[in-house]
């Protein structure tokens, strides 16, 4: 996949979570104009090999802000991280005014958790700036039944549009959408079977961090969150959208030098 004119392959790359939002669900992870830029710092000496920069909270019961609320939070610091670091960032959002406005300003990719399937100018957008997109399943109401179905369904639609509209092809990679109109369970079978999303013809983002699905408090979610990211290596998963870097990325080049 490309972004920002890099080549990422051939490895499972750590995507940093860096939240601008006061009611992210991890309160560690939220952060501002003034914290942003130390945050970015141990991210990337910690292994991250991409930012992604979120101004909207998209946990569970989150109430929405707008476009304009958005991009007044991550304005600002997403001018300082390009102005600061090398590092290609994504900007967390299914607005496309918001999308338009962080690509502006540099960002080198959109991460929708919608899939492009919230607002559909978001293609053309991504497509005017040849930037880069993670399309997400994602659904109003939860899955029932077999879920591999309606993720591939949409998963492909979704790339299809995403390609008819002018976004290139090596510039599109896939989110399953764990912890999105699913149910505990579902969430549990989607990352043991996470690998059967690339029959798809892309490659695959998967977002696990310290997420319910695991069960227990916030804070004692880091080692199956570890765990499942051995599992995203182990399946050669490209990327791995993660609160704490130093350990996922640590687990990563374990698992590589054991297979190598």
């Amino acid at each position: 996949m490309i972004i920002s004119d890099k080549k990422f392959e051939n490895y499972t790359y750590v995507m940093a979570i860096i939240n601008l939002t006061p009611d992210s669900f991890f309160k560690d992870s939220r952060k501002d104009e003034y914290t942003v830029l130390k945050a970015v710092e141990k991210a990337v000496k910690d292994g991250a090999a991409l930012i992604d920069v979120g101004a909207q909270s998209t946990r569970p019961g989150y109430t929405e802000v707008s476009a304009d609320e958005e991009i007044a939070r991550f304005g600002r610091p997403l001018r300082l991280i390009k102005e600061n670091f090398e590092i290609p960032v994504s900007v967390d959002t299914y607005f496309a005014k918001s999308a338009e406005a962080a690509l502006d300003i540099g960002a080198d990719m959109i991460n929708d958790v919608w899939g492009l399937s919230h607002d559909r100018e978001m293609a053309k957008i991504i497509a005017k700036h040849n930037a880069s997109v993670c399309i997400m399943h994602n659904a109003k109401n939860t899955l029932s039944g077999d879920i591999w179905k309606p993720i591939n369904s949409f998963l492909k639609e979704q790339a299809e549009f995403a390609v008819s509209n002018g976004i290139a092809k090596d510039k599109i990679c896939l989110d399953g959408g764990i912890g999105f109109a699913k149910t505990k369970e579902q969430n549990s079978e989607l990352l043991n079977g996470y690998h059967r999303l690339s029959a798809l013809g892309y490659p695959l983002l998967l977002g696990t961090s310290r997420k319910s699905l695991f069960g227990g408090e916030i804070q004692d979610r880091l080692a199956p969150t570890v765990e499942s990211t051995r599992l995203a290596a182990r399946n050669k998963i490209l990327f791995v959208r993660v609160h704490d870097v130093k350990e996922n990325a640590q687990a990563i080049k374990e698992c590589y030098e054991q297979n190598n």
